[in-house]
Order: C-alpha cells, then sequence, then structure tokens
C-alpha cells in the first residue's frame, strides 16, 4: 500500500496531475498508452457494457478505411474490467474517471512489490529477504518497471499476475509443503497464469521460458515430476481457455508453449518403468531430454501449417537483423533497431545495479546457488542417495527444488537482458528477489563454509549471524543513501508544459470537420485520437503488418519525395489533414543514421547504405521543409491551415488546382 501511495504522489508531483484541465492530463498519456486510455474512455461513454465491447470488437472510428477488433487486436481487457468497475461501484459520483483508472494499476504495482516479498520471504524464511527485496525493486524502480514513463502499458498490468503465479510456484514447488498450502499455491497459481495470459498478447513466451525451467528442474529433481506435470496440466487450460475467449486467437495454438508442453506430456507417456540409478535409466533420461526438443520443434511446424494465424514476419526479420544474421534497408526494421529499449543494455544499466549493491549480492549469491545445483546433478549421475529432508548442517541449497528452478529462470530472463535492454524488467525484479533470498538465507551461507571447511568458528552459528547481519548492514547503508533521494523525488515540484500540443488539440477540436482524418507520425496519431476522438490514419502499434505498412508509407511526409506522390499516398488513406512535426523534420538525433528522415533517406536509396552501394541523388528536396515555403506545386495539393511553434497543418486538397 505505501509503494502505490508512493507512485501517486510521485505522479502527482511530475505533472501537477490534480491542477490540470482535463486535456493537459490526457496529454501525458503518449503514444500508445493514449490509444488503451482511449478505449477505456470510449467504454465509459458507451450507453451500455454490451454495447462499448460490440463497438470495439467492430471499430471503423479508429483508423480510416479500417475495421478493427480493438478488444482481440490491443489486449483491451483491462480497459473493459476497469469501466465496469468504475460504474458498478458507483465510483463515477466520487472519482474522476482518470483517477480511478491509473488507482487500479498503481494499486496493481502495489500487489506486485507483495508477490517479490512474499516469493523471497517463502525462498527465504525470512521477512527481512522480502524487505530487502522491495527496498532494492523501488531504489532500482527505473530498471524494475515502466510505470512511470508510461502508466497504460500492458506489461505494467500483467507483471504483477506473473509475480503472484511465481510467488504461487514457489510455494507450490516447496518439499515441506502441507496440503492446504499445496491446494491454495495450485489455485492461485491457475488463476494468476490464466489472467496473465489473457491482458498480455506477448505473455506465452514469458511462461515458455518458464516451461522451460520446469522442463530442466524435472530433469534434475525427480521428487518434483508429478507437482511439475500438474503445472503443464495449468498451461494446457489456461491456453484453451483463453483462444477460446480471445476470439479464437490462432497465436496461442501456434506458440511455442502449447508444443512444449504437448511435447512434454507425450514424453512423460512414453517414459518406461526402468529401474533408476541404472546405466538404462541414464540412457532413457538422454533420449527423452532429445525427445521433447524433437517434438516440440516438429509440433510447432505442423501447427502453423495447419492453424491459420497471422505469422509475426517483422518480429522474426527483426531478429535476424540483430544478430547479424542478415541486413536490410527496410525503414521499419531499422526503426527498430533504433529504439533504445530493443539494443543491449547500457553501461548506465550495471553501474546502477552497482551502486545500489544490488548487482554484487546477486552475482554472489547465483554463483553459490549455481554450483551447488551442479554438485547436485552430479551427485544424481553418479547414483549418490539424496537426503530427504536437507538440514541447514548440511550445507545443500541447490537440492531444494524451488531454488534449482528460481537459478534457471533467473539465466534465462538475464540471458534474454542482456540482448534486449527492454526484457531488462522482466529480470531485475528477480534479480532484486534472488538477491535479497540469498544473503538472508542461513543455508545458503552453510554452503559457503562448507566449501570453505570453516574450522574456527562454528559454521551454522556464523551461518545464523550473518543471515540478520548482512541484510541489516545493507538495509542500514540503502537508507541511509537512498532514502533521501526518494523523499527528495516527492518534495520536488516538476513541470509537464506542452502548450503547443495542447493548442493544436483544442484548434482540431474547435475547427476541423467531424468527418476529418489526420496523418502525421504515429505517436502523434495516438495522443489526437485520445484528445478529440477524430479519425487517423495510423496508429502506434506494432504487431500488425498492415499498421506497420501504414506507418511506413505515412512517415514519407519527412523524407526527400515529391509533392503528387506524398499527396497520393495521402489520399490513398482519405487523409484530409497532414501534420508535421518539427521536431521529426529537424530532428537532431544522438544516434548516426538513427533519424527518421536518415531511415527514410536510407530505404528510399538515397543515401549510401553500406560500403559498395552507390549514392543516388533525390531530385526534390525533402517534403517537410518544402511544403513550409508555400511555392508550386506543393501550394497546388496542400494548404496551411494552422501552425505553431512545433506543428504545421495542412488541409489536403480535393481539388487540385495548379498555379504558376
Amino acid at each position: 500500500m505505501m509503494y502505490a501511495l508512493y507512485l501517486s504522489a510521485y505522479h502527482e508531483r511530475k505533472f501537477w496531475f490534480s491542477n490540470r484541465q482535463e486535456l493537459e492530463r490526457e496529454i501525458t498519456f503518449q503514444g500508445d498508452s493514449a490509444i488503451y486510455y482511449s478505449y477505456y474512455k470510449d467504454m465509459l461513454k458507451a450507453p451500455s457494457f454490451e454495447r462499448g465491447v460490440y463497438e470495439l470488437m467492430h471499430n471503423n472510428k479508429t483508423v480510416s478505411l479500417k475495421t478493427i477488433n480493438a478488444v482481440q487486436q490491443m489486449s483491451l481487457y483491462p480497459e473493459l474490467m476497469a469501466s465496469v468497475l468504475y460504474q458498478a461501484t458507483g465510483s463515477n459520483e466520487i472519482i474522476e474517471p482518470v483517477y480511478f483508472y491509473i488507482g487500479i494499476v498503481f494499486g496493481l504495482q502495489g500487489i506486485y512489490v507483495i508477490a517479490l516479498f512474499v516469493t523471497s520471504w517463502l525462498m527465504s524464511g525470512t521477512w527481512l529477504a522480502g524487505m530487502l527485496t522491495v527496498a532494492w525493486f523501488i531504489i532500482n524502480r527505473v530498471d524494475t518497471t515502466r510505470i512511470e514513463h508510461s502508466i497504460p502499458l500492458r506489461e505494467n498490468w500483467a507483471l504483477p499476475y506473473f509475480a503472484c503465479q511465481v510467488a504461487a510456484l514457489t510455494g507450490y514447488l516447496k518439499s515441506n509443503l502441507n496440503s492446504y498450502g499445496e491446494r491454495f499455491c495450485y489455485l492461485l497459481m491457475s488463476a494468476s497464469t490464466y489472467t496473465f495470459m489473457m491482458v498480455w498478447e506477448y505473455s506465452h513466451y514469458l511462461l515458455f521460458l518458464q516451461a522451460i525451467s520446469l522442463f530442466l528442474l524435472d530433469s534434475f529433481s525427480l521428487e518434483q515430476s508429478d507437482k511439475v506435470h500438474e503445472v503443464y496440466k495449468i498451461y494446457i487450460f489456461s491456453l484453451f481457455l483463453g483462444y477460446l475467449l480471445q476470439f479464437e486467437n490462432s497465436a496461442l495454438l501456434v506458440s511455442p508453449l502449447l508444443s512444449l508442453v504437448v511435447a512434454l506430456m507425450l514424453a512423460k507417456c512414453l517414459q518406461l518403468n526402468v529401474k533408476r540409478g541404472t546405466f538404462v535409466a541414464k540412457i532413457m533420461k538422454v533420449i527423452s531430454v532429445y525427445l521433447v526438443c524433437t517434438l516440440t520443434v516438429t509440433l510447432n511446424i505442423i501447427m502453423k501449417m495447419f492453424v491459420p494465424h497471422k505469422e509475426n514476419g517483422h518480429m522474426l526479420k527483426f531478429l535476424e537483423v540483430k544478430f547479424g544474421l542478415n541486413m536490410t534497408k527496410n525503414f521499419t526494421m531499422n526503426w527498430l533497431l533504433c529504439q533504445e529499449s530493443l539494443q543491449a543494455p547500457s553501461q548506465d544499466f550495471f553501474l546502477r545495479l552497482t551502486q545500489s549493491s544490488l548487482l554484487p549480492f546477486y552475482i554472489l549469491v547465483l554463483i553459490i546457488c549455481f554450483l551447488s545445483m551442479i554438485q547436485v546433478i552430479f551427485r544424481r549421475i553418479n547414483d549418490k542417495s539424496l537426503k530427504e529432508t536437507v538440514t541447514l548442517e548440511d550445507g545443500r541449497i541447490g537440492e531444494r527444488p524451488e531454488i534449482i528452478y528460481h537459478v534457471i529462470h533467473t539465466i534465462l530472463l538475464g540471458s534474454l537482458a542482456m540482448i534486449i535492454e527492454g526484457l531488462k524488467y522482466l529480470w531485475t525484479p528477480y534479480v532484486c528477489m534472488l538477491a535479497a533470498f540469498g544473503v538472508c538465507s542461513p543455508e545458503l551461507w552453510m554452503t559457503l563454509f562448507k566449501w570453505l571447511r570453516l574450522r574456527t568458528v562454528h559454521p551454522v552459528l556464523l551461518a545464523l549471524i550473518l543471515s540478520m547481519a548482512v541484510p541489516t548492514i545493507i538495509g542500514l547503508s540503502l537508507w541511509k543513501e537512498f532514502f533521501p533521494r526518494l523523499m527528495t523525488e516527492l518534495m520536488e515540484l516538476q513541470e509537464f508544459y506542452d502548450p503547443d500540443t495542447v493548442e493544436l488539440m483544442t484548434w482540431i477540436k474547435r475547427q476541423a470537420p467531424v468527418a476529418a482524418v489526420f496523418a502525421g507520425s504515429p505517436q502523434l496519431m495516438g495522443v489526437i485520437k485520445l484528445c478529440t476522438g477524430w479519425m487517423v490514419t495510423s496508429l502506434p502499434l506494432y504487431n500488425d503488418d498492415d499498421l506497420l505498412k501504414r506507418n511506413e508509407n505515412i512517415y514519407q511526409i519527412y523524407s526527400k519525395r515529391s509533392a503528387e506522390d506524398i499527396y497520393k499516398i495521402l489520399t490513398s488513406y482519405k487523409a484530409s489533414y497532414l501534420i508535421i512535426e518539427d521536431a521529426i523534420c529537424n530532428e537532431v538525433g544522438t544516434m548516426r543514421g538513427c533519424r527518421v528522415k536518415d531511415l527514410l533517406d536510407i530505404a528510399n536509396g538515397h543515401v549510401v547504405c553500406e560500403e559498395g552501394d552507390k549514392l543516388t541523388y533525390s531530385k526534390h528536396g525533402r517534403f517537410c521543409h518544402e511544403v513550409k515555403i508555400n511555392y508550386s506545386p506543393y501550394v497546388n495539393y496542400f494548404t496551411r491551415v494552422y501552425w505553431n511553434r512545433s506543428y504545421f497543418v495542412y488541409k489536403i486538397n480535393t481539388v487540385i488546382s495548379f498555379q504558376s
């Protein structure tokens, strides 16, 4: 609750939210966030819930010449639930819609840290670990969450449910859990898995990584095999229920998660009753792993052959270019590669984690747990018997199934985060949790002392002392260094001031015809849709090939193309107004070749792309510059109707008058 209140207070200080008009508040939602919130507004304006859902499912008032099922394409289930709760609870008489909406998201972030707290507590056995987890999470929130930058993002709705699922899974995997606790964890895991899958379209990829972790755990820890296969059943149930309730979403049927789980189920059915510990059993284990991998790939290929689905071709091409397997001049691919969130993590990221002492302790804990896990694996290979109940004196933290799972899972997530910085928001929260668990766990310190063969001091006593002293020292140092900074952030009044955008939205609402269609950058189109409700030609969404193509075509207004070419592109989408953004037209990028106009020139062949390519000059000037000069042929196609320091609005002429 304190964390949710902290986020609310910080948001208020950052934007002066309570002192602004509705239009100024809505402008704080940028890009795709504006689209999500605009549909929440549409649901509240609908005469009934059923009518609102129907209009979203058959939406032809957002993108010109295109009818979309917005609920399916944009995963609007959070907005549907928020609108129902707002009206059903009578909150419309107490609180404004925007406060109710962001309040739900902030509340979910509170649940997020609760789940991390519980997970760390379950693993270490002490609440100190939970407190340290939350402290590290909040201090490193620049790298643990994107809630400050964009509230309505799907991941801000989804990741709290995934954290609850991980907490329930951690409890479920514990060896000493009673039947009531096991049943509770199973039910919580089922509910959170299904909810997570419903609110985020990429959830099945994250669950696929989790399934791989459980598969490897099953391979190393035979005692938990039945529990692991119960989790697989939850995946199957969630996938098929999600498929039915997400308008027969074929992406779930062709997902690697379904192929892997089905392969694991088939492999279990084919397992023979071979005596454990024999050479034949070891060979069968290797064959089983090979069979699962082969079946997964085969089933996925077969499903894609027979199930009609929209192939995410742009994602595959992006990965090819990202890993250097291919080269391209395509604008969309190069634009994605230039996004900071899709590049490798910067040195600043590791420096921030080191300054808060998180990264050094995480590496220490990970190394100890990983080496202990390897020891356990070799014991199994060498047929050495394992104790049914591991005590503190044994110093074998790697024998606990929940520890094995978390070690594998954090390695998989960390490997992806090292490639794409945007994935750090999936990895860093569990870095906080694992590091806090380790320093607060006497078992981890005892494992280390067993390896060091400590004799001078009783190792159990020293482990107990360190498990309390180390987190206490870390907590005091974090309090001394970072608590004043957090308080300063809450006391410091920031200001979000964008008068040019406010003036533009006001002009559109007062002067533009109701049937007008606006063309411009996708980010601006999202804000126009939210603030005015007018139809646009493109949206800042990157999961639809048609929208990606539209975005690339509309961006041509910043290229070296003729007035006639631009006019034909815009009229093909029935655009009636064009908005030129000075920030894009005169952009001074920090990365060479990553400005929008540079990427367009590369795609259009107007500059050298790679060695050996021929230099091609365009006989036309850059459109966004030329159209401002008001000379023929530009004035024949476009008439300037509004401008300020940041935006130039042109009416697209329906009757072309050629003047000399």
